[in-house]
């Protein structure tokens, strides 16, 4: 009855959602509107004149050349609390001013930068008792200062409005416990201090040096998700001088547009996490020289961490170690940037919850799992350039550059590998991917296999092709 909604991007499937057949959403429906505990609208026949106390409202999804689509005026909405628009039907919206007392406004999804509505965004002000205001995906690009007057507003979702720019009224939303809004926006108002009931902040930028010594005022902050176009030695500073007073935090994503390389060294050496800390996420253009030292000092402090990505200059073997002892770890992202002159080993004495492990080696080591490593570990991924591995193997510097020992995973249930065939002969990269299905065949789980080849092989290629990106042209 309950069915799983994927999202496919060019490499994986993402579960996002779940949905209910269109039978079992009937019954659903019916049973809501006879304990009234939503009222559907859709603009269709009679069912704009509902009689009694409407408190939770649904605006269906109705193409508008199908159906009427002038706003509702027969329903009553002075005791709605929640109401919730899908696309199209924005246009059955009454004028925001008539919900005296709602506390749920969700518009997600809805175009509200066109035509097909007629709603006044600055009488959000009127709604004086909102709890939540969802408005991502709606095309906006500003908010209207209006917003300020929302006192007791918790939510606020603006995710997906590129160029969203922010009023200065929106500091004066002290009850404020969620911010989200779109990578793509402008600079947050200075006074972001003055938010002190900010639980999540997701994403904003951290150009400001105003707004970087700011964050250490949100001492109830639990997740972040900051940006940074350019990173100075003294905005990172000021960053892992604000990070450090926020004693409460879960969640630590940094991205560092790839614009310019930066070392975060001063964080890695510097930062000393609370036992809160569960994910930790770095990406873009942000890396560490070596191993971050609140990994290596003391592993069993970070005893709730279970989602790490740390992108590293080089990873070693001691690394690995200091990895294995975090006691919760399901997931883990290994980025490397230099070339490995070491084998690197997984033994059995690590890693006793890690179920995802990811291995990007910009220039490709070579990695070995042994007997016991990695109990639990259901998936792996690799990104490999095949150039480099073949000329290692071909020096001698390794053996079977397939031979990674993937049979010594117990759990494995799926592998996906990425091949950068810059340089190397049609026929090589088909070697290689043979090479690696047929190390894999003897696994007794029969692990799914996802090869993908970069760039891929065109069907009338030869294999004495060779591909070369521009810069070896």
């Amino acid at each position: 009855m309950i069915q799983p909604v994927y999202h496919h991007d060019d490499e994986n499937a993402h579960l996002y959602a779940c949905r209910v057949h269109d039978m079992v959403l009937d019954l659903i429906s019916s049973l809501a509107r006879e304990d009234n505990f939503v009222t559907i609208l859709n603009g269709i026949s009679d069912n704009n004149s509902f009689e009694g106390k409407v408190r939770r409202m649904s605006l269906q999804n109705v193409a508008k050349e199908e159906h009427q689509t002038m706003p509702l005026k027969s329903v009553s909405t002075s005791q709605v609390r929640s109401i919730a628009a899908f696309k199209h039907a924005i246009a059955l919206m009454p004028s925001l001013s008539s919900f005296v007392v709602l506390h749920v406004l969700d518009l997600t999804g809805c175009d509200l930068r066109g035509h097909d509505h007629h709603l006044n965004l600055r009488e959000l002000g009127c709604l004086l008792h909102l709890r939540y205001l969802g408005l991502a995906l709606t095309k906006i690009c500003e908010l209207p200062e209006e917003v300020g007057k929302l006192q007791f507003l918790q939510v606020l979702d603006l995710r997906g409005n590129d160029g969203m720019e922010l009023p200065s009224s929106v500091i004066k939303l002290r009850r404020l416990m969620c911010l989200i809004i779109d990578h793509d926006h402008k600079r947050l108002p200075h006074g972001l201090g003055n938010m002190t009931s900010i639980e999540v902040l997701d994403q904003i930028h951290g150009d400001s040096l105003i707004t970087v010594k700011e964050l250490g005022n949100l001492e109830r902050l639990r997740k972040l998700a900051i940006r940074f176009r350019y990173l100075s030695l003294e905005l990172e500073e000021a960053f892992v001088e604000s990070l450090g007073k926020l004693s409460n935090i879960q969640s630590v994503r940094i991205l560092k547009e790839v614009n310019d390389i930066h070392l975060m060294d001063h964080l890695g050496e510097r930062w000393v996490p609370p036992r809160s800390l569960r994910e930790f996420i770095m990406y873009g253009g942000a890396r560490f020289s070596i191993m971050p030292a609140w990994i290596r000092r003391n592993p069993s402090h970070m005893s709730q961490v279970s989602v790490l990505e740390i992108p590293v200059v080089k990873v070693r073997q001691e690394d690995l170690v200091f990895l294995g002892r975090l006691p919760a770890l399901r997931n883990l992202r290994l980025n490397s940037f230099r070339r490995q002159s070491e084998l690197l080993l997984v033994g059995a004495d690590g890693f006793c919850s890690l179920s995802s492990f990811l291995l990007f080696f910009r220039f490709p080591g070579h990695i070995v799992f042994q007997p016991g490593a990695m109990p639990k570990v259901q998936t792996v991924e690799f990104y490999h350039c095949l150039r480099v591995a073949r000329d290692e193997e071909a020096a001698g510097n390794v053996g079977d550059w397939f031979d990674l020992g993937m049979e010594n995973l117990p759990s494995l249930r799926k592998v996906e590998v990425k091949f950068l065939r810059s340089g190397v002969k049609v026929g090589e990269a088909k070697q290689a991917e043979a090479a690696l299905r047929k190390s894999l065949r003897t696994h007794p789980n029969r692990p799914t296999i996802d090869i993908c080849i970069n760039p891929g092989i065109p069907e009338d290629a030869h294999d004495d092709d060779i591909y070369l990106t521009d810069d070896e042209e």
